[in-house]
């Protein structure tokens, strides 16, 4: 959707109340009955100030691409109608901005990197877009920073262009208020993003284990949630990994059960939250379609219809759209608009099940 610069609907208390005298007169009916209509027009612009408010809020929208979701290598674009960033660097820099470009995002509309930890898949390219893209910073917490350099073989002149972030402290980029917070998993100093944008909120965890206290704080405030679909535990019990490698993933600092992720999203997350990007899925040990069915089944047992996000979803319908991001390929790009409407709440339990890894 092109970008259309909005109109300041803000006006001064003189432009939005009319003043009128209202001496006495004799004719003291007719003055009534102007009054009357004064005050008609006052509330008619009252109104109209308020439909004019509504629709800035309804303009208002981020966008979100993928460019791969897994072990082979993770990226994303997160944005406003103007200017984003992308979520890690594990994806060849040449084939993000191609992508981009096809979505009408120039590279200088993109702000910075920003990284979620030290792992190759997250942050193999991270040098190559920098060195391409003079004005592209990396932003990550410096024990990421020398995480990277102590696992892999990457120029040490990424800490020309390096900005430091800290856990729980936001910062703003991209016109877009970003906060790193704490999530469990076995790279170094690993995080996950909480983006506010007016009164929009995506949080974005990759890789994680289990569903902290930290996490579950954020995650369960997103209109828009990008979280780890990982494992199908049948799948993995019976598949062709060596022990030590299953119990691994299986670890509350390794990577996500389709049924925790499921059941989180279901039980604990707000009513607010439209989207769900299943991201980080398994090659070998899960599906696209077993990871939509488990999340689908959870949410409609808890009153909540889905849809699988392809057709253009109404912004105030209740449905929530259901999407498992592509491995390798480049996902569709996705317009988020926050609901204006007030759709029916739906019933949560007195005491909802636990959201940590068994």
């Amino acid at each position: 959707m092109p970008y259309q610069k909005r109109q300041n609907s803000k006006t001064t208390d003189k432009q939005q109340t009319i003043l009128f005298d209202c001496d006495e007169t004799p004719l003291q009916a007719e003055e009534s009955s102007r009054t009357e209509s004064i005050e008609e027009l006052n509330r008619q612009n009252l109104r109209s100030l308020h439909h004019a408010n509504a629709a800035s809020q309804a303009v208002q929208s981020m966008r979100f691409i993928s460019f791969g979701s897994g072990s082979s290598g993770n990226c994303s674009y997160v944005g406003t109608e103007t200017q984003g960033v992308l979520i890690d660097a594990g994806v060849d820099g040449d084939k993000v901005f191609k992508a981009l470009a096809e979505n009408g995002i120039t590279p200088d509309m993109v702000k910075g990197v920003l990284l979620t930890h030290d792992h190759g898949d997250h942050v193999r390219y991270a040098y190559q877009i920098a060195r391409h893209n003079k004005h592209i910073h990396i932003y990550c917490t410096p024990r990421v920073l020398n995480g990277i350099f102590r696992r892999h073989s990457i120029s040490r002149r990424l800490k020309e262009v390096h900005v430091s972030i800290f856990k729980e402290i936001p910062f703003t980029l991209a016109g877009m208020q970003f906060t790193a917070f704490e999530v469990s998993h076995d790279g170094t100093d690993n995080a996950g993003f909480f983006v506010e944008y007016g009164s929009q909120r995506f949080a974005i965890a990759t890789d994680l284990g289990c569903i902290t206290d930290r996490a579950k704080f954020y995650m369960t405030q997103a209109d828009y949630l990008m979280i780890e679909a990982n494992y199908d535990a049948a799948m993995l019990d019976g598949g062709r990994y060596p022990e030590y490698l299953k119990n691994r993933i299986r670890a509350t600092n390794g990577h996500l059960d389709n049924k925790i992720t499921a059941d989180f999203v279901a039980n604990q997350c707000d009513d607010r939250l439209r989207y769900i990007f299943l991201c980080h899925l398994s090659n070998d040990n899960n599906t696209p379609e077993i990871a939509r069915h488990e999340v689908c089944a959870a949410l409609e047992a808890r009153g909540r219809a889905t849809t699988d996000g392809e057709g253009l979803p109404d912004a105030n319908s209740n449905k929530v759209t259901v999407v498992a991001l592509p491995r390798f390929d480049t996902s569709r790009r996705y317009v988020l608009r926050k609901s204006t409407g007030n759709p029916a709440p739906t019933s949560h339990p007195q005491n909802p099940q636990k959201t940590s890894h068994p």
